[in-house]
């Protein structure tokens, strides 16, 4: 782990260096890893037309470096910890030899059901080891994975089947969440009903062993195709810059994007920011709850931790099941060092107490980390506190799926906290903030818009199939610099504060919706004219979604439209984008060019009506007063 910082005035150093001269900065961390080839070129990069390559000309396979790099040195190490969701189940663990069999064996069972090199592989799985194992052995043979979380609705799986043309779809039979089992396999065959004729393969595996509906030629059990293969695959020779994986985002525009991130440059950062941030050091336990469905599983549970080779820890089952003390109780079992969440969990584990917290053992923690959302200084101050017993160093992350891997956050105990402040940036990202004009401001104690005006070797290539769709989306609000949609603050000592999207984007509990995505599928109702959907702040979820909805005509039953407005969000995107609230109203505040003034329906829902501005240039400046006065 020779990429690893050991003080806060080595990492001001290594800043430096990394600033001045980036692309011997990069080389140097590039060279810890197997290369088929080495790059001809560090860098080659034009944000105006979105042209950014890394590790020109090198070749190699990430696999190689996950996996079989550390057989010597560590293959009875354990690799993959398994943690099921039931609490009387059995934890499982891989070492690095059997995972790099699993993983082999699992290509060589891909490769003889036709899948080969740049074909489109989608999955749509639980927490569980086949999900990382069939990630890696889309990897190995060079075929480009797309991971869809397992909550999302038929209508969404299908919508990013169809934009990726996946050759296969990679399932389980039921989902294992909580006390429920779910139909998984159901809303693939679903999905794929919906026109996606791309798939030849539905690919499932066993996971509860309960009744499926079966086509025949199509459906394919996992045991029966995996179980009898060599243990041995060669690895796929990749280009630095051959796509490793899609992974879709909301967008603000309603379609979802399916952000690309490349062979190299990709490795490269996941690694070097997960040694650093994390401190991980030989023999530690480390464990993210994220879902690999998200970038954060992605990067920090698979990749990541593999590369570095950690022992990293999967759980099927989520923090309340079967009581609000399973996180502590797992932490307590596996003597889990460095534990990484988000916000959200820990809001809601909050709301239950101290006392499931204090019923276990947490001695073994060195280090607790938070993603997917700024987390407030109540949550911050609790976890640090009550989970933490205030000796361990909390590492507010700041990235996005677009950035690939960690952007802004503090290294470890080396770093200075500072509560709800994500802190600085690592080493090779070169953020600044921008005011209205498009220019940098300077010094400390100010706030503007986010951006990035430097590359770095994580970062989004393209959307898939829509390169111009991404240019316009990142790199087209500012000049030559790279546009993260979010606002910040910098303090007195050049520390991050993240304040939050500044585009029609919500984050609930960690994960972006896009307003027009939830707004889209709201009008899928009959009685709907139009909807207005805008976040508010939810006291669990960060931000909660609150929907203004004008109907055909007077709604007699409310609570039964409301019902039926959730069905059809459920079904269109998944619970996750239910809104908290809904406000039927008789029209909505828009300017004269029809654009609504969501600025207003932000304050109302956020329950600040009196400092609404000035509503004069409004087309309909009387429907603000109706709006106010039905205000949820």
């Amino acid at each position: 782990m020779s990429m690893q910082i050991r003080t806060f005035e080595e990492y001001k150093a290594v800043y430096q260096r990394s600033v001045e001269d980036p692309e011997g900065f990069w080389a140097e961390q590039a060279g810890s890893f197997n290369w088929r080839k080495p790059w001809d070129k560090v860098l080659d990069w034009n944000f105006r037309d979105l042209d950014v390559k890394w590790f020109i000309g090198g070749k190699l396979n990430i696999t190689e470096n996950c996996l079989d790099r550390h057989l010597a040195e560590r293959g009875d190490q354990t690799a993959i910890i398994f943690e099921p969701n039931d609490p009387n189940g059995e934890t499982t663990t891989y070492t690095y030899r059997q995972l790099y069999e699993e993983v082999c064996k699992t290509a060589n069972a891909l490769h003889a059901m036709g899948v080969r090199k740049g074909d489109r592989i989608c999955f749509y799985m639980p927490m569980i080891p086949q999900l990382a194992i069939g990630v890696l052995a889309c990897a190995r043979i060079g075929a480009i994975h797309s991971v869809v979380f397992a909550g999302f609705s038929a209508s969404s799986l299908s919508d990013r089947i169809k934009d990726a043309s996946c050759k296969m779809v990679i399932c389980s039979d039921y989902n294992r969440r909580g006390a429920k089992n779910i139909p998984v396999k159901a809303i693939v065959d679903e999905a794929v009903a919906m026109g996606c004729d791309s798939v030849e393969t539905v690919f499932v595996h066993q996971n509860t062993g309960e009744a499926i509906n079966w086509v025949e030629g199509r459906d394919k059990w996992w045991h029966e195709q995996v179980d009898h293969q060599q243990p041995e695959c060669p690895a796929e020779e990749m280009d630095s810059e051959d796509m490793l994986f899609i992974l879709y985002t909301s967008g603000s525009t309603g379609k979802p994007k399916g952000v690309v991130h490349s062979c190299g440059g990709y490795m490269v950062y996941t690694c070097y920011s997960f040694a650093n941030v994390f401190q991980y050091q030989p023999g530690d336990i480390y464990w993210c709850t994220a879902d690999i469905g998200w970038i954060t599983g992605h990067s920090y549970i698979v990749y990541g931790p593999l590369l570095a080779g950690a022992t990293t820890v999967m759980f099927e089952g989520v923090p309340t099941y079967p009581d609000a003390g399973r996180f502590w109780q797992i932490v307590e079992k596996l003597k889990v060092n460095q534990f990484y969440t988000a916000p959200t969990a820990i809001r809601a584990l909050m709301a239950f107490g101290d006392d499931p917290v204090n019923k276990y053992d947490l001695s073994s923690i060195k280090l607790l980390g938070t993603v997917g959302e700024p987390i407030n200084e109540e949550a911050w101050e609790w976890y640090h506190k009550v989970v933490g017993k205030e000796k361990c160093p909390i590492v507010d992350t700041w990235w996005q799926t677009e950035t690939g891997g960690i952007m802004i956050s503090g290294l470890g105990g080396l770093s200075p906290m500072k509560p709800s402040f994500a802190g600085y940036p690592l080493p090779g990202i070169q953020p600044c903030l921008l005011d209205g004009n498009g220019k940098e401001i300077d010094g400390n104690n100010v706030e503007g818009v986010l951006c990035m005006k430097y590359p770095w070797p994580s970062m989004i290539r393209t959307t898939y199939g829509d390169h111009e769709r991404c240019r316009q989306t990142y790199f087209s609000s500012y000049d030559n610099m790279y546009f993260t949609g979010d606002g910040a603050r910098r303090d007195e000592n050049g520390m991050y504060r993240i304040i939050g999207r500044i585009d029609d984007v919500i984050n609930v509990s960690g994960h972006r919706m896009g307003t027009a995505e939830v707004e889209n599928a709201i009008n899928e109702h009959p009685k709907v004219v139009e909807s207005a959907v805008v976040g508010y702040p939810h006291d669990i979820k960060g931000q909660g979604i609150y929907a203004y909805v004008i109907t055909l005509e007077p709604v007699n039953d409310l609570e039964g439209f409301r019902k039926e407005l959730l069905a059809v969000v459920t079904r269109e995107i998944g619970p996750i984008a239910k809104p908290d609230k809904i406000q039927v109203v008789s029209g909505l505040p828009k300017t004269r060019s029809g654009k609504i003034m969501r600025r207003i329906l932000r304050k109302v829902a956020s329950g600040e009506t009196d400092s609404l501005g000035d509503i004069s240039t409004l087309l309909n400046p009387e429907v603000v007063e109706e709006i106010k006065d039905g205000a949820l």
